[in-house]
């Protein structure tokens, strides 16, 4: 059975550094609320993540579109973390605007007790015109990264830079690796990763334990620990599967059909053709 005493901050991110430090690659839960992380920690998970589109889902109800603030991803982290349950990593998107902003992030989320964060490099939110996801410049990513670890308070906070590898080049890639690693990062976040050789390069070039948002491509079935990977994101489903759940059991209180496909359910709750109008509408030239 596992130990379910309650931890402290402190506790929560000596865990989790601990768990960097190890050889083995850890899967932590997708949670979204007190009772998530409780359940979490009773099954047996090492820690908890907190996605930024599961936390868009739970507080507002919209697909991730940037329009959480801080101060209501804050609210919702602090109120994970009061449980003790599990050390908690959350996804800080590329901390709410530029390194001021970040830097506030950073206070923000240590204060409501998070073990570990991610900070990432895209261009958010989305500009007038722009088409897809782009990255900030290498130099304004280095100096974001480095504000943010200034703000840092407790040193046992784990501040993980992001980036995304379908947006790179390798030489690229490895360019910007190498300088979060100078500027101070604990992990690297390489979302995108296909390949073998892309983990190779980043990890030489930085010396720093990697994390894969999953294992797809030709890493499909790898043994990416061997590779310095040592946390991988299992599904966001957690939320998904609860609200499927609460609306069978209202469907059957109301006597209705509680038998609509998943991807209809949530593209309907959380108004995705609404927001994709008003996208379409405000933000394209």
């Amino acid at each position: 059975m596992p130990d379910l005493r309650r931890l402290t901050p402190g506790e929560a991110r000596a865990r989790f550094r601990a768990m960097l430090s190890a050889g083995d690659c850890i899967r932590p839960a997708s949670v979204y609320d007190a009772l998530t992380a409780r359940m979490a920690a009773e099954l047996g998970f090492p820690a908890g993540m907190l996605g930024g589109s599961v936390a868009a889902l739970a507080v507002l109800g919209s697909p991730d579109h940037g329009l959480l603030t801080l101060d209501e991803f804050a609210g919702l982290c602090r109120r994970i973390c009061r449980t003790g349950a599990l050390p908690l990593m959350v996804d800080a998107d590329h901390g709410y605007g530029n390194a001021l902003n970040a830097m506030r992030c950073v206070e923000e989320l240590e204060t409501a007790g998070v073990a570990a964060l991610t900070l990432e490099d895209t261009a958010l939110p989305l500009a007038y015109g722009q088409n897809g996801a782009k990255l900030i410049g290498l130099a304004e990513a280095r100096d974001k990264l480095s504000a943010a670890l200034e703000a840092r308070q407790d040193p046992g906070l784990v501040i993980i830079a992001r980036t995304d590898a379908r947006y790179q080049d390798a030489a690229d890639l490895t360019a910007r690796a190498r300088a979060f690693a100078d500027a101070g990062a604990d992990a690297i976040f390489l979302t995108g990763a296909r390949t073998v050789d892309q983990l190779t390069a980043v990890r030489e070039a930085s010396g720093l334990p990697l994390m894969l948002a999953a294992q797809k491509g030709d890493l499909a079935g790898v043994d990416v620990a061997a590779l310095g990977v040592r946390l991988c994101l299992t599904p966001h489903d957690t939320l998904p599967a609860a609200l499927r759940g609460a609306y069978r059991s209202l469907a059957a209180v109301a006597s209705a059909d509680g038998t609509e496909a998943p991807e209809d359910l949530m593209r309907r709750l959380n108004e995705t053709e609404r927001y994709d109008d008003l996208m379409r509408r405000f933000l394209k030239k």
